[in-house]
């Protein structure tokens, strides 16, 4: 499996082609379009979240609900659209009319991909950087990742993301019953944060952010059940699971670190009290007694739940913009200013949830015959109860 976006933050529209899928696989506009609505929710979100009511158009590849097996095309229009036509228009402009069109960006802001950007392309005007280098274009990441979560529920596999910490407030009781009970309790969050007083701080850290001009990251975890053991691979780098899971989340817009169970707290710790003992039990198979790795050894997966976190850092648009140089008068400016949240980790949560559902179904996909779901289904579950009598 694989997929590939196109578009920009205020073009017409942004879209996904995915290949690989297998064939004969329920999927709804509904499913993709309820990741959709949780990317655009969390407290800290700007103004172009109240323009924006982002909602799917299957234009490819699924008739009738199921999958065809050939590849699946996603658009998700972009309202805003309408008042960037001429700004963002795709027609050449006439004689003269370059300099009557606004928003050309010449001060790059330190953080973003803007001057690196241009250096790369040769692009004077900054815009034809942060337009694609934008968390806009998550949105079909997530459009992407909900088909694959979607492939995984029907492996009996769930995968959920939620805020462990935002501006250096961490939550401290993340104990839940279920991760049904762990969803409806993240969703009901602002900040989709387990713990309820963590999550009132975590909103006060934003306010008071947003009413210095600035902005405050923080760390997402995401967690997966029901994933087979012996998923992924030893042999090569490019087909260690935990590794790949790692390049996704770190290719978030943002995203500045990424580790697995206790991650960096194994540096200080020694190795009785890193590893997860082995056990074996007639109804469970094979598990470990604890999950301090966090569900994979040697690249693999263990069967054990899967714990991933990544860490995102402060968006770098701020209202009170830090000095730059205005790259055609190499003056120091301060840097401009474009529309932006104070906070975007509670969405980035969906997003981070997202890249490792395709992960695992890619990965799942690429191990198991997987023309048709149904051989699919049913070489996983043969390979469930391999593992249990191995």
């Amino acid at each position: 499996m694989r997929y590939l976006t196109s578009g920009e933050s205020h073009g017409p529209q942004l879209t996904t082609i995915i290949e690989g899928l297998p064939a004969g696989m329920t999927i709804a506009a509904s499913d993709i379009n309820n990741d959709l609505a949780r990317r655009q929710k969390g407290y800290g979100r700007g103004r172009r979240m109240q323009i924006e009511t982002d909602r799917v158009q299957i234009v490819g590849g699924i008739r009738h609900g199921y999958t065809l097996g050939s590849p699946v095309s996603l658009v998700v229009e972009n309202k805003d659209w309408t008042h960037w036509t001429k700004i963002m228009g795709i027609e050449p402009l006439d004689e003269g009319e370059e300099d009557s069109v606004k928003r050309k960006v010449s001060r790059p802001r330190p953080g973003h991909a803007d001057l690196n950007g241009g250096m790369k392309y040769g692009h004077r005007d900054m815009r034809n950087v942060l337009e694609r280098s934008s968390a806009r274009e998550t949105t079909v990441r997530v459009a992407a990742g909900s088909v694959a979560k979607k492939l995984l529920s029907l492996l009996g596999i769930k995968v959920v993301g939620h805020v462990v910490e935002i501006g250096g407030v961490k939550a401290e009781n993340l104990e839940y019953e279920s991760i049904e009970d762990l969803v409806k309790r993240t969703e009901d969050s602002p900040v989709r944060c387990l713990d309820e007083v963590a999550g009132v701080k975590m909103m006060e850290a934003i306010d008071d952010a947003k009413n210095k001009g600035d902005t405050i990251g923080g760390v997402v975890e995401v967690l997966v059940e029901g994933m087979p053991a012996g998923v992924g691979s030893y042999v090569h780098y490019d087909r260690k699971l935990d590794a790949n899971i790692a390049r996704a989340i770190m290719s978030i817009n943002a995203f500045k670190g990424v580790e697995f169970g206790l991650g960096f707290e194994m540096a200080r710790k020694p190795g009785s009290e890193v590893h997860d003992e082995i056990a074996w039990s007639q109804e469970a198979g094979y598990y470990r007694s604890t999950n301090r790795l966090g569900g994979f050894e040697g690249g693999m997966t263990t069967g054990m739940p899967i714990v991933v976190k990544g860490v995102m850092k402060p968006i770098p648009t701020l209202y009170k913009p830090l000095k730059s140089v205005d790259i055609e008068t190499k003056e120091e400016f301060q840097a401009s200013i474009e529309r932006s949240d104070s906070c975007a980790v509670p969405s980035a949560s969906v997003v981070a949830e997202s890249v490792v559902a395709w992960e695992l179904a890619a990965a799942l996909t690429e191990q198991f015959s997987s023309d048709r779901f149904e051989v699919l289904q049913r070489s996983i579950e043969e390979h469930r109860q391999y593992t249990k009598e191995f």
